[in-house]
């Protein structure tokens, strides 16, 4: 693959952080900086970690992998999108549980997003990346195109939830909801 073909690959495995991202931060209504640097890392980390268990797994697991990856991703976004919706019902009384800036939410989030990235690594193992650092590059590139999408994404989401006056979590638990949907039409109906 060549590098232009590497970052359109990025792109396309980005606009699920993108997505989920925003939510984080409609959620929030404002730029936590902490937050975002976190959900960031952890997206590109886990965009970037996923193809790589991929490429090493393709022998031993590619059908285990591709028969059930849309599955997992489906009831990690379905399982957050949910919480997310009862969250927004709550009264402001009531805790809400529902928090990006909680690690072990954002860490679901970024393996939830991430799932598909695992096919890719299964395609560069397939595709002339024999060794382990001939997979760096790509590695590299989808990795920080995650990392800079979950950026404008959750800059975006503060943006728009400061401007809104309805219940966000709903509306991210909704857009969670239909990401994980999509997801697994996309493989059940391919």
């Amino acid at each position: 693959m060549t590098v232009i073909e590497l970052i359109l690959l990025s792109i396309a495995l980005a606009m699920d952080c993108f997505t989920v991202s925003i939510t984080g931060g409609l959620v929030e209504k404002r730029i936590v900086m902490g937050t975002m640097l976190l959900t960031a890392f952890m997206f590109g980390l886990f965009q970037a970690l996923m193809p790589a268990l991929g490429w090493l797994g393709m022998s031993l697991f590619a059908d285990a992998i591709q028969a059930w990856d849309h599955w997992i991703a489906f009831g990690l976004l379905a399982f957050l999108g949910v919480r997310m919706i009862l969250d927004g019902l709550k009264s402001d009384d009531e805790e809400k549980t529902f928090d990006p800036s909680r690690f072990s939410t954002t860490l679901l989030m970024a393996i939830a997003t991430s799932i598909d990235a695992l096919a890719v690594g299964l395609s560069l193992g397939c595709s002339g990346y024999a060794t382990f650092t001939s997979i760096l590059l790509p590695l590299l590139i989808i990795g920080t195109g995650s990392f800079l999408f979950t950026i404008l994404g959750f800059s975006i989401g503060a943006c728009i939830g400061r401007k809104l006056n309805f219940p966000v979590e709903t509306a991210g638990g909704i857009i969670l909801l239909g990401i994980g949907i999509k997801i697994l039409l996309e493989h059940l109906l391919a």
